[in-house]
């Protein structure tokens, strides 16, 4: 080993990384900051560190506390479930890298959704807007069916796009819409609309996923910031799903005013 190499591993050794965390024991109980200093180690990310803090929980004060609370699964960004308000953006902490963060570093819940225990969240809210907007593909799995209609390959490619929505919350965390005085039903399951009435056999049940859409607090309360689109950890183009709903709706409305000979077109 150089000497240089020596000195440079010397000064890793000594560096550290601050975290504060925004604490809350209970549901009902009072949020509260807790300070934490940990060793620093190169390509770390936001979830290792949490790690570590985990692994060895005594605040930046050096006294004794509970290990912080999260949620993770893939760590690879693609489940969704780590989704937290990183230095004031909501994002996936899997993907946050300390060295592309400003410290100290601040993590706090996404408080769209009801705050479980420190930065673990209730995400029910969007799975059971998933149901209202019946987002799956019925079939009657009593009997072999056969393949199912071909879709072009270029419309298979933006629906594959739709299709990487992980639930992770990130885009109704950033809505203004969506809060405590609203119901919005938020951009990713707009989107889910889009994409299963896309499908050949998903488009069956088009009109009902629609008609949830044109119902209180559906496709109407969008008041169009795009925040949702600049979020989205996967690049998902909200905003185009949003546009081609809200032109998908109005079509529903004039075939329910016209009557049943145009409900079949």
């Amino acid at each position: 080993m150089s000497e240089q190499t020596a000195v440079q591993e010397q000064q890793v050794a000594k560096k550290t990384v601050i975290f504060e965390i925004q604490r809350q024991d209970t549901p009902d109980s009072k949020p509260y900051m807790e300070r934490f200093e940990i060793p620093y180690r190169p390509n770390m990310n936001v979830i290792s560190a949490l790690m570590e803090i985990r692994r060895n929980p005594v605040n930046a004060e050096g006294k004794k506390t509970t290990p912080v609370n999260w949620d993770m699964n893939c760590l690879e960004e693609v489940c969704g479930a780590c989704s937290m308000v990183i230095n004031g953006r909501p994002r996936q902490s899997c993907t946050a890298l300390v060295d592309q963060l400003t410290q100290p570093i601040r993590l706090e819940p996404m408080r769209t959704f009801p705050v479980v225990r420190d930065l673990v969240v209730d995400r029910e809210f969007m799975f059971d807007s998933l149901k209202r907007v019946k987002a799956w593909i019925p079939i009657d799995g009593t009997y072999d069916l056969g393949e199912g209609p071909r879709m072009p390959e270029r419309k298979r490619q933006w629906a594959y796009e739709l299709s990487k929505c992980m639930t992770c919350g990130v885009c109704l965390e950033a809505c203004p819409n969506v809060n405590d005085k609203s119901n919005f039903i938020g951009p990713a399951l707009i989107s889910q609309v889009r994409l299963f009435n896309s499908h050949p056999t998903g488009a069956m049940n088009k009109d009902e996923r629609l008609e949830t859409l044109m119902a209180d607090g559906g496709i109407a309360e969008c008041g169009s910031s795009q925040n949702c689109v600049v979020a989205c950890p996967k690049g998902i183009p909200l905003t185009t799903s949003i546009a081609a709903m809200n032109r998908a709706a109005t079509v529903q409305m004039f075939k329910n005013f016209f009557g049943s000979d145009h409900m079949v077109d």
